[in-house]
């Protein structure tokens, strides 16, 4: 069987969309970890089922399968490439709503140039769980804050990144604390409005950036009084730009960079 797709990434977050009525019948969780496989598939952080809804309150609809084959609530690099997907395909224009499993998500086009695509994504309003836990790890506990942006979040701030940040990211990722997993992100201060921050993700592992992830950490950062709004977030990948209101807004890339087909055993 083959498996029609779409590669995108959002900062070098990288997805590969496929309609979802062209999936072939069988295990989703077992193509998403056949198709995202960096050496033996296509390669992704995650593969996104988009379908077009009937409601008319949105312009398309997403399912995400993260490279494990888990599923994800939402990822904010991975709306922005299903928006521009959408835009590629004629489904919408200057303004797109995306049905997420975190509910309608709202992005405004900034800019186009061909398949490289800019937009503003509503990212809704953070709840924040926790704003400092102690959290028992094997090094002793580490001083975190606990959000949900759409999906769940340990912000951890560091005075800089000279650890193994990558084993701490995946021993918060699967700590008993969190029974569904949870996304990691280790942020320090730069100047009164940017933050340099890394990324471990449930379901991904080291991410090169994270429209959630960054959210997050901008969210940690302003309410610990570290930064001010807006919010610069230096990624591996680039900067991300926030700005909080009562809602978040994310300012971010998509880039559309190749179609295929994947044979599927």
């Amino acid at each position: 069987m083959t498996i029609p797709f779409t590669k995108a990434h959002g900062a070098k977050n990288d997805f590969l969309l496929t309609w979802e009525q062209e999936v072939p019948e069988g295990d989703r969780a077992a193509m998403a970890r056949a198709i995202c496989e960096r050496h033996t598939g296509i390669g992704a952080d995650g593969w996104m089922l988009v379908a077009r809804p009937t409601d008319g309150k949105a312009e398309g609809s997403i399912q995400l399968y993260n490279s494990d084959g888990s599923t994800a609530e939402i990822s904010g690099n991975g709306t922005r490439c299903a928006a521009a997907f959408l835009i590629r395909h004629g489904y919408a224009a200057g303004v797109v709503r995306i049905h997420t499993g975190a509910g309608i998500k709202t992005l405004r086009l900034l800019k186009r140039s061909s398949l490289a695509f800019e937009f503003e994504m509503n990212m809704g309003r953070p709840e924040i769980l926790a704003e400092r836990f102690q959290l028992p790890l094997a090094a002793g506990a580490r001083d975190v804050t606990l959000l949900n942006v759409g999906n769940p979040q340990c912000a951890v701030p560091a005075a800089n990144f000279d650890f193994d940040w990558r084993a701490m990211g995946a021993e918060i990722e699967s700590h008993p604390h969190f029974p569904q997993h949870t996304n990691v992100s280790f942020l320090k201060p730069v100047d009164a409005h940017t933050i340099d921050v890394r990324f471990y993700e449930r379901g991904a592992g080291e991410t090169m950036s994270s429209g959630t992830g960054s959210t997050g950490a901008a969210v940690t950062a302003v309410v610990r009084g570290m930064v001010r709004s807006p919010v610069r977030v230096l990624t591996p990948a680039g900067p991300i730009d926030l700005r909080w209101e009562d809602d978040v807004y994310l300012t971010g890339p998509a880039e559309i960079i190749g179609d295929g087909e994947f044979f599927a055993l």
